[in-house]
């Protein structure tokens, strides 16, 4: 049977049933949403009345911080009503998901009027994060068990990328192959095979090692602070660490799940005591007493406190006498002599090798940590693959404990851990006295080529996913053509090369620069087809580098900070007028100069979660690499080639944008703000994005004519006239500052064409003239200083 999915159920609009139909909507599923029926109506009352609970759940999709929605128009995807009048709507659904409550007898009660009306060869699944998939289809029968499976979104839905996929053992491998593509592809998800083993893979992780972390603090006297500073990005984690994590999680969740997992687990999981540490116990049933439930109640194990000068800071809690204190500097010499080692496996590893209390309290949780996850294979899942891959995809950890283990070296690791009283798993063993000495199998030049099975006794091969291109594979397989400090062009194969930026914070400087010219230059002449513009870090582009600005005009070196300035906005017009397509591939955060070099390809393959926006203005400055000449050529050419169109309008919606800094919530957005073209394509899934924009630059070869150099609609001085009134009345009503304005009356000047007599179509360059100019007239002034020198210091905008 074929399958496919293009019209959605989802029931129950709670936090997790919203987003994740908030996530089906905003990629083109329609979906209907349904929610118990408000209390003490009847299906005579009107539609609001009655369906007050579903309609909630859109007012706070629309209200939800971060976004859950990608666009307000995604909410036209989405109809709402109620689990007694309107189960019939879906009737023709592709695909309907359970998200209620965690009761089993709700659950059950519920599949058994879905398996009622739902279609038959419609897949149904459950949303539970631990309650047993077998135990919620008992008894249904085999048309149910056949298409049923566990889809456990992790919360929020748009924003954490693991999907936990748990088939029912009768399930259809055909339906859930195309379930488990459906997810990866259209939703953008990384998932990974669970059994129906309790909690699954990514919680039942979480509340073993979270629980081993706090029981450890509390019996060795550790501090809150001491103990998330040292299990943050120290070794490769979020910044949430343990206790913020609680926080974040839910107090009352954490001890909840772990108060029903201890039963379900403690036959046969001899380390299943760490959940029911009786001081550790004490410590949350406090925090519950006094409703100190986390993030979402104000205060848990850690307290906003806001000082007499206005400051704020979070205290954390004292494990000993639940008083919360004025947070201490944390510093223990081991974190000192290795936290700036840039590898993070080595990292651990040189940590792990002190003796300082830093150094045991690490050892004691790696300990613990990599030995139960040896020990959980194949029990919880097939693979130490999918098991890695849920702790890096659900808790944005940058290694899986496997990774980490070979990293430290396993043989080395085994021994010390045994002596310490942590036993690995049998199988752990075997694997040594088999000759593998690694988790995963590499090749002479690093690439990975497999993984050890404990199920085959040897490595099994560790197939590329065609859908995705990874550039450490590209660089291990010898393929960089050309580099320098600041990019790296990297042959992709079928003559498509990649310009890679590597720069620190990958800011934008002059290394980068000379290495684009050299990939349009390798373009034009011949040795490649395509260009693609991307690479694999965290952010796309965060802009030029501020500093190099700074101390240019303090240095009085102008004519190198205009060198700087001429440089890119040379560059993007080399790669739009290129002889060979150039497609820009951008993801997460593109701002200022990484925005404009964005705009410059001839296409565009984003990343659904693009954050694109010309900053400048939040610095005292205009954006000069191109990116005022191009919003003006993207918003206003189409209006302004029909005669007697208004253009004020459109060119008010471009000022505003840049100068009030507005920054796109996702692609979607950004094509609206002009960012990305109408046809430009988005993709849900990020490691896809390399191989798709790839694809898009050699379809594009096969037939590539340049473009013709155009024309830029300048509005002129009553257009620019209007603009000043704008500003002004900004002014008068205290919304901006003296220094706001002149800034804003620098970008008037330059949308307008330099306030020209007439409206006029002008050269491209005649605009990138203006940006220049008046880019460096900004930086001189001192105010436009103190706001650079702000912003390099705490990260925030400076209004003066």
């Amino acid at each position: 049977m074929a399958y496919s999915i293009q019209k959605a159920g989802v029931v129950g609009a709670g936090t997790m049933g919203s987003g994740i139909a908030a996530l089906l909507a905003g990629v083109g599923v329609q979906t209907i949403l349904l929610d118990v029926p408000a209390p003490d109506t009847t299906p005579d009352d009107d539609f609001h009345t009655r369906n007050v609970p579903a309609l909630g759940a859109l007012g706070r999709l629309k209200k939800s911080r971060p976004p859950e929605l990608y666009a307000t128009s995604d909410l036209d995807n989405m109809t709402v009503g109620n689990t007694e009048d309107h189960l019939n709507w879906l009737g023709d659904a592709d695909w309907i998901v359970e998200v209620v409550v965690e009761k089993l007898d709700v659950k059950r009660a519920l599949f058994a009027k879905l398996q009622e009306v739902a279609r038959p060869d419609a897949i149904l699944s459950t949303n539970t994060s631990g309650l047993p998939i077998q135990d919620i289809a008992a008894g249904m029968g085999a048309d149910f068990t056949r298409r049923f499976m566990g889809t456990h979104f992790f919360n929020p839905a748009r924003y954490l990328r693991l999907l936990e996929l748990i088939p029912h053992p009768d399930a259809d491998p055909a339906a859930v192959e195309a379930m488990q593509q459906f997810l990866e592809v259209r939703l953008g998800k990384g998932v990974v095979i669970a059994k129906d083993e309790p909690n699954f893979i990514g919680n039942r992780m979480m509340s073993m090692t979270l629980s081993q972390t706090v029981n450890y603090a509390i019996d060795n006297g550790m501090t809150v602070d001491e103990i998330d500073n040292l299990t943050g990005p120290l070794i490769g984690r979020p910044k949430t660490a343990t206790f913020r994590l609680s926080d974040l999680v839910g107090n009352d969740v954490a001890l909840y799940i772990n108060r029903n997992l201890h039963p379900a687990i403690k036959e046969q999981d001899p380390d299943s005591h760490v959940l029911t540490h009786e001081r550790t116990t004490a410590v949350y049933e406090h925090l519950l007493a006094e409703g100190h439930l986390g993030n979402k109640s104000g205060q848990g194990f850690y307290k906003r406190v806001t000082a007499e000068d206005g400051s704020k800071a979070f205290w954390p809690l004292n494990l000993e006498t639940f008083d919360y204190e004025p947070p201490q500097k944390v510093h223990f010499e081991s974190v000192g002599a290795h936290r700036k080692v840039e590898d993070t496996g080595e990292r651990i590893k040189r940590l792990l090798g002190e003796e300082d209390k830093a150094a045991q309290f690490l050892f004691h949780h790696f300990a613990f940590y990599l030995t139960y996850a040896s020990k959980r294979v194949p029990e919880i899942t097939e693979t130490i693959v999918d098991l890695d891959n849920a702790q890096k995809w659900g808790f944005a950890h940058q290694m899986g404990p496997f990774e980490i283990w070979d990293a430290l070296g396993v043989a080395e690791c085994v021994a010390r851990f045994e002596d310490a009283g942590y036993h690995a798993a049998d199988w752990v063993i075997a694997m040594l006295a088999s000759g593998a000495e690694t988790f995963y199998q590499r090749a002479a030049n690093g690439k990975v080529t497999g993984y050890y099975s404990p199920q085959q006794g040897a490595y099994v091969p560790l197939e590329d996913d065609a859908r995705e291109i990874k550039i450490a594979n590209l660089k291990a397989d010898g393929k960089i053509v050309k580099s320098n400090d600041g990019a790296n062009i990297i042959d992709m194969g079928d003559g498509i090369a990649l310009l890679e930026m590597t720069t620190q914070h990958m800011t934008i400087d002059q290394d980068f620069v000379e290495m684009g010219f050299e990939a349009v230059e390798m373009l034009n002449n011949g040795d490649f087809v395509g260009l693609v513009m991307s690479h694999d870090n965290e952010r796309f582009s965060i802009g030029a580098n501020l500093f190099l600005v700074m101390m240019a005009v303090q240095s009085d070196e102008l004519d190198q900070l205009i060198r700087l300035i001429k440089g890119l906005q040379d560059f993007t017009l080399a790669m739009r007028y290129a002889n060979g397509p150039v497609i820009t591939a951008p993801f997460n955060m593109a701002l200022g100069g990484g925005a404009e070099v964005l705009m410059a390809g001839d296409a565009t393959v984003a990343h659904m979660e693009l954050y694109a926006g010309l900053v400048e203005f939040g610095v005292g400055l205009i954006p000069a690499g191109s990116g005022t000449k191009e919003l003006m050529r993207r918003a206003l050419n189409p209006v302004m080639q029909t005669k007697n169109a208004d253009v004020l309008p459109h060119l008010q919606v471009i000022f505003e944008q840049t100068a009030f800094a507005k920054v796109s919530g996702s692609a979607k957005e950004a094509r609206e703000m002009h960012f990305l073209r109408p046809d430009d394509r988005i993709i849900m899934n990020r490691p896809h994005l390399l191989a798709e924009a790839k694809r898009t630059a050699s379809h594009m070869a096969a037939a590539y004519t340049p473009p013709k150099p155009e024309l830029v609609y300048a509005a002129g001085r009553d257009a620019y006239a209007a603009l000043l009134v704008a500003i002004d009345g900004l002014v008068r009503g205290h919304y901006a500052s003296e220094h706001d304005a002149l800034v804003a009356q620098k970008l008037a000047y330059v949308m307008t064409g330099g306030a020209i007599t007439e409206p006029s179509w002008v050269t491209e360059q005649y605009i990138l003239d203006l940006e220049r100019e008046v880019f460096v007239e900004l930086a001189k002034t001192p105010k436009t200083l103190e706001r650079i020198g702000h912003m390099l210091q705490t990260n925030k905008p400076l209004r003066n």
